[in-house]
């Protein structure tokens, strides 16, 4: 069986503000490089075989932070796993897109059907290349939320479920197709009296 351990990235200033990311490459913030290292700190004791991470700052960041604790893995940058392209929402609030786009029709917005082919392709890699390992993967809110979209048949997900910065999810394959252990856990932020979900 593989495992992997999802964690969102920290906090960037546009995570605070409320802003929609996407491909923009901004950095964790103060707040976000702590939240990073109290994930690390969390997750130290488990035995992972290898860290993947998204390509874009805000992740690789995370990750290399987080694997500071567990242990200096080789690190691999996969851009199945980068954030889904927001197109002309990039930068805006949720209430400015809602505004700007009330039909819901943006412009350079990602097609779900891509984002969810190269979630699916990202996913076999990792199961290939560390077959039954435990895996640390660093990504994004809005493309955790597709995989957790895809593996409950929509339950839960995109559209539905909002994760928080370095929130933690684990998925483990099942035979040919993979399950969700549980998402969204935030244990390791029990000090900070606000958890951003942006």
């Amino acid at each position: 069986m593989t495992t992997i351990c999802l964690v969102r990235h920290g906090e960037t200033d546009w995570n605070a503000m409320g802003k929609l990311q996407g491909r923009e490459d901004i950095p964790l913030n103060e707040r976000g490089r702590k939240q990073a290292a109290m994930v690390g700190e969390y997750l130290k004791s488990e035995q992972f075989s290898a860290v993947v991470t998204s390509p874009l700052l805000r992740a690789k960041q995370t990750a290399e932070i987080v694997n500071a604790y567990i242990g200096d893995l080789p690190l691999a940058v996969d851009r199945d796993f980068i954030e889904k392209s927001y197109g002309e929402a990039s930068g805006l609030t949720i209430s400015e897109r809602d505004q700007k786009f009330p039909e819901g029709n943006i412009p350079g917005l990602e097609p779900f059907d891509h984002i969810k082919e190269r979630v699916i392709r990202g996913l076999d890699q990792v199961k290939t290349s560390h077959p039954n390992q435990n895996v640390l993967l660093v990504a994004h809110g809005g493309l955790i939320n597709v995989i957790l979209a895809l593996l409950s048949n929509g339950k839960i997900g995109t559209g539905k479920t909002k994760l928080f910065n370095t929130c933690i999810s684990h998925i483990a394959t099942k035979d040919d197709s993979w399950q969700i252990i549980d998402y969204n856990c935030i244990d390791h932020l029990s000090r900070f009296g606000k958890v951003t979900s942006i």
